[in-house]
């Protein structure tokens, strides 16, 4: 069991046979009265965000979720399909299952599948991927003092801002907690 007050960004509980992950948590002391925890929390299994309050004597179940590395392997009509290199087992899961991690899925990258009584409900990806630029427009010479940034496409359609000297077939490295471009590869 977990107490209300320790529940932070990342930690994942059960309420009724649900598994959440805390998104957001603001702690409040308001001049008359007890003080509570307001909580943005995702549904593991359904995927929708909610907020609840709670005070900070009550307890939650902690969710036992289990960790599978896999590995992407391609998207048919919407269900993104990983496979355990050990046992070579598949499965699928949904874009509304793995949510902005659909913007980073390049093949053959190896991710941490999040499973919940045996029923995999997102994905982990690594800090960090390396993706190539499809697409940007070209930047002109004597424009990069002022380090303005232009828009870039990559190879997985998810488009970000990036320096003026990055090109088109660049590879590129990117924060995939904030979607940011770090630096380019060589």
């Amino acid at each position: 069991m977990i107490s209300a007050n320790e529940l932070r960004t990342g930690v994942t509980f059960e309420i009724d046979g649900q598994a959440f992950a805390v998104i957001q948590f603001t702690h409040i002391k308001p001049g008359k009265g007890s003080p509570f925890i307001r909580l943005k929390m995702k549904n593991l299994i359904s995927g929708n965000v909610v907020e609840q309050t709670f005070r900070p004597d009550e307890k939650v179940k902690s969710a036992y979720l289990e960790h599978k590395k896999m590995q992407y392997l391609y998207d048919a009509d919407g269900v993104y399909t990983f496979m355990d290199s050990g046992t070579y087992e598949q499965i699928g899961l949904t874009k509304n299952d793995l949510g902005d991690a659909v913007n980073y899925l390049i093949e053959n990258i190896v991710v941490d599948v999040i499973y919940f009584l045996e029923k995999p409900v997102s994905v982990e990806l690594p800090t960090f991927i390396e993706a190539a630029i499809t697409h940007t427009e070209p930047g002109i010479k004597g424009d990069t003092a002022t380090g303005a940034n232009k828009t870039a496409e990559i190879e997985t359609g998810f488009s970000l801002m990036v320096p003026l000297f990055v090109n088109e077939g660049d590879k590129i490295r990117i924060d995939t907690r904030s979607g940011e471009y770090l630096e380019r590869v060589k």
